[in-house]
């Protein structure tokens, strides 16, 4: 991992610092769990989103060729600058870590803040307790009106949501939470246990860009590479989300994954979400656009709350399987 090209290939050191890499995932999710997202002022993806956001205007002004160079060449240099400087940070973590004697009470002590430091520091590229809670805010403002729910799910969700009836406006929300549990959460702590620090925070800066940016219409050309550079990083931890939704529901068969899951215009996003269709036995939808799970009914206000809590199981598989997977990548250090 590039959490530890920085330390000697000793073992003693590398255990440490698997060590230290899994603690600060864990107080990561853990902080996200019970507080939630950091001030705007101080949260790194609002600030990757305003550097996105001045160089996006001027963009979709070009010609196509124009606009297509222009966007790789911003991306490319905003992910070498959120890279370059999740690298350093974390250099300069490992450096001082390693130096330390952990059995002495006062090098362990400040080993614990460092852990905790690393932690902060990773917890803004995370996103679980947001995702929850706005999706359970879509149900909670269904219960009240068609109107509230529409105008709450417009928080959540890019498309139209004005003729979209209650079912739709459920879909929509359930969707959501299954294609965001990989990109606010599987996605990056994947990165994180294979590259550290860096990987987490170049996959939210490609996130956030093609969330930006990665759309046809005006964006078709600016956004392309944007769009393509997620659907690269995206590809295996999409996956991994949807094989996490099939172990903690255990009622539907892998076979019939991959054949709802090919059906969205995205290789990657259909994969949670034809799980999560799957595992809750409903029918998601984008009117003319994909069906996922024809055969499946129309969800109701409990599959919603069903959909979060298989969620919440998923992300603590994830952390479970982080341990096994983290001392794997060490051990190929070694």
């Amino acid at each position: 991992m590039l959490f530890a090209l920085s330390a000697p290939h000793d073992p003693m050191g590398l255990v440490v610092l698997a060590a230290a890499l899994l603690v600060a995932l864990w107080l990561a999710l853990g902080i996200d769990w019970r507080w939630g997202e950091p001030a705007v002022a101080w949260h790194p993806v609002v600030w990757m989103g305003r550097y996105l956001g001045a160089f996006g205007k001027r963009l979709t002004v070009l010609p196509p060729a124009a606009a297509f160079a222009g966007g790789a060449l911003a991306w490319c240099a905003g992910a070498a600058a959120v890279g370059g400087l999740a690298f350093g940070l974390q250099w300069l973590f490992v450096r001082q870590l390693l130096r330390l004697d952990i059995a002495a009470v006062g090098d362990g002590l400040l080993g614990a803040a460092l852990v905790l430091l690393l932690a902060l520091l990773l917890k803004p590229l995370l996103a679980w307790r947001m995702l929850r809670d706005e999706v359970q805010a879509v149900e909670a403002a269904l219960q009240t009106s068609l109107a509230a729910g529409r105008e709450r799910l417009s928080w959540l969700v890019s498309r139209d949501v004005s003729q979209l009836t209650e079912a739709e406006v459920r879909e929509s929300a359930i969707e959501s939470l299954a294609e965001n549990l990989n990109d606010s959460v599987v996605a990056p702590v994947f990165w994180f246990v294979l590259l550290g620090l860096p990987g987490a925070a170049v996959y939210r800066f490609a996130n956030t860009a093609d969330a930006m940016w990665g759309y046809r219409g005006e964006w078709e050309w600016a956004g392309k590479w944007a769009a393509r550079a997620d659907d690269v990083l995206s590809w295996l931890p999409a996956r991994l989300t949807a094989l996490l939704l099939w172990r903690v529901a255990g009622g539907f068969r892998l076979a019939g994954l991959r054949a709802e899951a090919v059906l969205t215009p995205s290789p990657n996003s259909g994969w949670p979400m034809a799980a999560m269709a799957l595992a809750l036995g409903v029918s998601l939808r984008k009117p003319g656009v994909y069906v996922l799970n024809k055969a499946g009914r129309e969800p109701e206000g409990t599959d919603t709350l069903q959909a979060i809590r298989m969620a919440s199981k998923g992300v603590l598989a994830l952390c479970v399987f982080a341990l096994p997977a983290t001392v794997l990548i060490a051990s190929g250090i070694a």
